[in-house]
């Protein structure tokens, strides 16, 4: 979180100082409080993958250097080959900030997506693994907090769609005491 001042007012955004600076020149002028917000929002790692894009590149040629990948990078979802004219796809979601901010509901926005992209790619979704990351509990009510809730909207999703979440796996650690994944 980094602290901006916008005309006065401290603004609390997810970008940094450096983004702040690089939306001011875009514009020509400071932002209005609506403009930064939705600069913040699609300067996200959740929309622009800022963080992730560079590891992400190094898959792009997956579909020309492996028979076996039928889709891959910049599609809804990745496809492999199997054999014997079957085909697995997947998907994954990082749903850190909407979960962080309104667990359930974040949650099942995330799950939702990702059922999405894989009917997109024209197959039937048959089962969804979690892998999720929160803060320590100890001592620590807003981690147990987004952990009773995210837990709670995995299973009501995955139970509303018919689709079971048959494995994941969760880790605690401090470094995720202010933003789940």
């Amino acid at each position: 979180m980094t602290k901006i001042n916008l005309n006065g007012e401290e603004v609390h955004v997810e970008m940094t100082k450096g983004e702040f600076e690089r939306v001011k020149e875009l514009l020509g002028r400071e932002p209005s409080i609506t403009e930064l917000g939705a600069f913040d929002v699609m300067w996200s790692e959740h929309c622009s993958y800022k963080s992730s894009r560079p590891k992400l590149k190094l898959f792009e040629d997956a579909e020309k250097n492996y028979d076996y990948v039928l889709a891959g990078p910049g599609e809804d979802a990745g496809v492999i080959d199997i054999g014997d004219g079957y085909a697995l796809a997947f998907r994954i979601e990082s749903h850190n900030h909407p979960s962080a901010i309104e667990p359930y509901h974040g949650v099942a926005t995330g799950i939702g997506g990702i059922i999405r992209d894989v009917l997109c790619m024209g197959v039937r979704p048959i089962a969804l693994l979690d892998p999720l990351r929160f803060g320590k509990l100890k001592n620590n009510p807003h981690s147990q907090w987004l952990f009773k809730y995210v837990v709670k909207g995995i299973a009501d999703y995955g139970n509303c769609t018919g689709i079971p979440t048959i494995g994941g796996e969760v880790e605690f650690d401090e470094s995720f005491d202010s933003n789940c994944l």
